[in-house]
């Protein structure tokens, strides 16, 4: 199985609900963020990531580092990611671009309803879950 190296963020809004987005042409949501280019730092992807798709602007210093997590790929059969999960907190308004068509902002329960990518559903979301009791 081949790996895609992706940055991921953790979006944590004024609310304390965090971001979904699902990219076109695809079903799954997930976290915003990306494939890590050559010569990049994971924390520089995430940056560039998030601008593109978003619109967001944030100062890699601010990405806090939440750990490295691992799952079958949901948009590219035979393929696993392997992400490097940051927290991003914003107080901005995010404007879908680039490849992403639908965003969704969800709280620790309220996800039934979503198809989710495998990571963001097995990984990513239980951890939201426990930072927001903690």
């Amino acid at each position: 199985m081949k790996t895609i190296r992706i940055a991921a963020a953790l979006l944590i809004g004024p609310d304390a609900r965090t971001l979904l987005v699902r990219k076109r042409g695809t079903q799954a949501f997930m976290q915003p963020g990306g494939k890590i280019d050559a010569g990049e730092s994971a924390v520089q992807a995430l940056a560039r990531e998030l601008n593109e798709e978003l619109g967001l602007v944030i100062a890699t210093e601010d990405a806090g580092f939440l750990g490295e997590f691992s799952a079958v790929a949901a948009n590219e059969p035979g393929h696993e990611v392997n992400c490097q999960l940051y927290r991003v907190q914003v107080e901005q308004d995010v404007v879908p671009a680039a490849e992403i068509e639908e965003i969704v902002w969800v709280d620790a329960g309220d996800v039934g309803h979503l198809k989710l990518a495998p990571l963001t559903r097995d990984a990513i979301l239980p951890l939201y879950r426990t930072l927001q009791t903690a």
